[in-house]
């Protein structure tokens, strides 16, 4: 931001760089507003989520079918995320609740735990189905990868033939 600052202050003058500035502050402004509006609450209407922007929407009960956590490592470390399956199939992350190496939260197995209750409580035991897995979590990286380099052998070699 400091090169930014300088580099407006001398192509732009002092009245760009109050302009650069003051757009900065306001794009911070807003995204940390949305960031600390964001949250979820638990009880026995359901779960209701919002992500910064209005009231929130309540998922009733009888609407989720299951709960999990979300775990995404990157080169930033592990994220967990717990999120909800909705019985059209959906999935809906839970804001204001995550655990990261970045952002550790202590509380974050008590907290699930919590939800997990609540549901359990709160559903029948019948509409609660674990979710079958989907083709991008049973097929990884590098399966995708030997075969784009199978695919792309095949076409190189189809099309040297047809050349000559």
């Amino acid at each position: 931001m400091a090169v930014e600052g300088v580099f407006a202050a001398y192509r732009l003058g002092p009245a760009g760089f109050g302009w650069v500035l003051g757009g900065t502050l306001v794009l911070v402004g807003l995204a940390t507003s949305v960031v600390l509006r964001s949250w979820t609450t638990v009880d026995a209407s359901g779960i209701t989520i919002c992500w910064g922007l209005g009231r929130g929407r309540t998922y009733p009960w009888h609407e989720i079918r299951w709960i999990d956590v979300r775990e995404t490592d990157n080169q930033y470390g592990n994220s967990l995320v717990p999120r909800i399956r909705l019985t059209n199939g959906r999935r809906r992350s839970l804001p204001g609740l995550q655990h990261s190496d970045i952002y550790p939260s202590p509380d974050f197995r008590v907290d699930f735990r919590r939800i997990v209750n609540w549901c359990e409580l709160s559903t029948d035991p019948s509409i609660r189905v674990h979710p079958s897995k989907q083709l991008r979590y049973r097929v990884g990286p590098m399966a995708v990868g030997v075969i784009a380099g199978i695919v792309i052998a095949v076409v190189v070699g189809i099309v040297f033939v047809v050349k000559n």
